[in-house]
């Protein structure tokens, strides 16, 4: 995860009602590689569970499987925040949206 990436996760799961183990989950739900990001309140019990400067991401198993060496980056907005799935050597990678 990317030092923008760790706030970004921050703001979204420091939000009044959430639980303080609440995280960012990553899904695989299709065929075609497509991953669905959330808020969640906790890991499900397969998911793997990635903690940098205390905050938490969940990742599906395989979601995890698909991104293995990959960089988790945002870009935070007035009222978006966007996600990246990068490679570390090139910085490239599809977004993802996640409403704060």
């Amino acid at each position: 995860m990317t030092g923008t990436a760790v706030e970004a996760i921050r703001i979204l799961t420091k939000k009044p009602g959430l639980s303080e183990d609440s995280g960012l989950r990553i899904v695989h739900h299709d065929s075609a590689g497509g991953l669905e990001l959330s808020i969640a309140p906790g890991p499900d019990a397969e998911d793997e569970v990635i903690e940098t400067d205390g905050v938490r991401v969940f990742l599906q198993t395989t979601a995890a499987r698909m991104l293995g060496g990959r960089a988790l980056n945002a870009e935070i907005a007035e009222d978006d925040v966007v996600f990246r799935i990068t490679n570390p050597t090139n910085g490239e990678g599809a977004p993802g949206t996640q409403r704060p």
